[in-house]
């Protein structure tokens, strides 16, 4: 949230107000200077402090879901379960959204939060944030595997793809395993690259995002995120 409005929800003034302590440099967050209401922050983890009185917040919610097969990464849907429905009624709010979608057959980390501006700064392009995929495949990944998917994959309607990071962790003739990273997220982006190599993906599950990493999270759990996490992501509002 933007500070200007945060410290308006937070009762310091009106607009006019606080648009004057930001001015005559009134305003400290962490300890820095603030001087434009642009600037985002979370009162639940960074300290806020005007006139050099600390403010006392609630801050935004983050939490990290495992999400199972058949669950839509949406708010709400008629037909199928969604990522909010696997949370408890106490820590759904109405502004809890994830950040960015994984198929309904597609299972794994999904990121919920209630900060607005950092969903949008995280899935900007210029940002590119990393995505790691555990994938199945129906056939074998060869030697050439590795320089395919890091040389940039066209598909055939032109559509470009970033250079993307390729594990092997098994392969056969019959199934095949691999860890991908990629920094964009294109529409089935991974079920179609391998299609563009030649192998169909029976098996996808998002591993990490943005550094986050499930740890052993058990599938259809959540968590809220440590401090260091959402430290760590939210300077992406920098």
């Amino acid at each position: 949230m933007r500070i200007d409005k945060s410290l308006e929800n937070q009762r310091v003034g009106s607009r006019n107000q606080v648009k004057l302590l930001l001015k005559s440099q009134q305003v400290k967050v962490n300890g820095k200077l603030v001087t434009s209401g642009k600037v985002n922050v979370d009162p639940g983890i960074q300290k806020i402090c005007v006139s050099g009185k600390e403010l006392d917040a609630k801050g935004h919610r983050y939490f990290i879901l495992n999400k199972p097969s058949g669950v839509v990464s949406a708010r709400s849907d008629r037909e199928h379960q969604t990522v909010l429905d696997c949370l408890t009624r106490k820590d759904v709010t109405p502004e809890l959204y994830p950040i960015g979608r994984l198929d309904r057959d597609t299972e794994g980390l999904v990121l919920l939060t209630d900060n607005g501006p950092l969903g949008f700064r995280m899935l900007h392009p210029k940002h590119h944030v990393d995505k790691s995929y555990l994938v199945h495949l129906n056939g074998e990944l060869k030697g050439d595997a590795i320089s395919f998917f890091q040389s940039g994959i066209v598909f055939l309607d032109g559509t470009k793809c970033k250079p993307a990071q390729l594990d092997i962790l098994s392969t056969g003739s019959e199934m095949s395993q691999a860890i991908i990273t990629i920094s964009e997220g294109k529409f089935h982006q991974v079920k179609k690259m391998f299609l563009a190599y030649g192998l169909k993906v029976i098996y996808l599950k998002r591993i990490s995002f943005a550094g986050l990493t499930l740890g052993n999270l058990p599938r259809g759990h959540y968590r809220p995120l440590t401090e260091t996490e959402v430290t760590e992501i939210i300077k992406f509002l920098d």
